[in-house]
């Protein structure tokens, strides 16, 4: 056995996101064979990739019908996060990819799906941050049970910064962080936009593979501002099946797909799209609607992330603190990881096919 052979047996392996082999794509790393034994690593463009098993499976069968079918195939899997950014990179330096998740309209639990997200992309290995940048309705703080702590302050290269704080793995910056819950925001719009580019420029994210934000309901603008500031990645919308969630989360698709901002649209994500009660688990009540977030996808054509079942333990882990990703309930971590994976899948495919990330150039703004 050699490495020519190895490698032409692994040059039958597609990427199927990306559309060329990994051969092709340089993913193949330290090759080492010894006899019959053959070790290699895959570099994966995400730690979160949902198809590490299929792509381990093709390779171990590549060799085996190729090369050698007695051979002991090891494959080892790394990841070297895919980033589109050919900004200056003055702000938010070594963040990898910056996703905006938004929603046309207030209570279809967009927090709680920007939250589980990025437990979500956590937990397979990505190292993410959290930024709350709904500065009237702030929910990270209770979500993640950190109510009434607040950041240290750091020094980076002579600069004052504030640190963020650390929960469940993951980074957390939250206006409900820096000020008494008890008091109402009651900003002007200059205001606000002000504490966004805060958010961005005096808080030391450090390296991120994603940077995960939570956006207020509705298109205004701390949207404008955000996505004038920072070359934002894509942005995920957050729908219910019901119809009129559905009118209000189209003006956020036209939002970000329209020429003026052209901001590609990760895809979209259904909430509360079923509910499934304890005691008659074989009932399903589509109480808000039935596949209303999959037929909104189509009609734009934007990928469609997946649907996110109405759980009691959902509601309750995000009142004590506890995200649903933290919790026990097996049903709905695997929504929201089968919502994640679908989520890279789709970011890796923005990377690798469309021009670089930049802020966006409003016009009239």
């Amino acid at each position: 056995m050699t490495e020519q052979q190895v490698l032409k047996a692994l040059g039958n392996v597609q990427e199927p996101d990306l559309g060329k082999d990994i051969v092709t794509l340089d993913m193949v790393k330290d090759i080492h064979i010894e006899g019959r034994k053959v070790r290699f690593t895959v570099v994966l463009t995400t730690p979160a990739c949902p198809l590490k098993d299929m792509i381990h499976n093709a390779c171990v069968n590549a060799i085996h019908l190729l090369v050698d079918k007695e051979a002991e195939v090891d494959v080892h899997f790394t990841a070297n996060v895919s980033s589109n950014r050919l900004d200056s990179k003055q702000l938010l330096p070594k963040v990898r990819n910056i996703i905006a998740v938004v929603s046309g309209k207030g209570g279809v639990g967009k927090s709680t799906v920007a939250a589980n997200l990025a437990l979500a992309l956590a937990k397979g290995g990505a190292s993410v941050g959290l930024m709350d940048a709904d500065i009237y309705g702030p929910s990270v703080p209770i979500m993640f049970g950190v109510r009434g702590e607040r950041p240290l302050m750091t020094t980076v290269n002579g600069k004052n910064m504030i640190a963020p704080l650390e929960q469940y793995g993951i980074q957390l910056m939250s206006i409900g962080l820096l000020v008494d819950e008890k008091q109402a925001v009651v900003w002007r719009g200059p205001m606000v936009s002000t504490a966004i580019r805060q958010f961005v420029t005096d808080v030391y994210w450090g390296e991120l593979d994603y940077l995960v934000i939570d956006m207020p309901p509705g298109t205004g603008d701390i949207h404008l501002t955000l996505l004038q500031t920072v070359p934002v990645t894509g942005v995920v919308i957050v729908t219910t099946p019901q119809k009129v969630a559905l009118a209000d989360a189209r003006k956020g698709i036209a939002m970000f797909g329209q020429a003026q901002l052209n901001v590609p649209i990760i895809g979209v994500v259904e909430n509360m799209s079923y509910f499934v009660p304890a005691e008659l688990p074989d009932h399903t009540y589509y109480i808000f609607g039935k596949e209303g977030g999959r037929r909104l996808a189509e009609e734009f054509d934007v990928p469609f992330l997946g649907q996110i079942p109405l759980v009691q333990g959902i509601r309750e882990g995000g009142d004590q603190g506890v995200p649903a990703m933290m919790g026990d309930d097996a049903v709905s971590r695997k929504a929201f990881l089968d919502v994640a994976g679908a989520a890279v899948r789709s970011i890796a495919m923005r990377n690798a096919h469309l021009d670089a990330a930049k802020a966006a150039s409003v016009v009239n703004a």
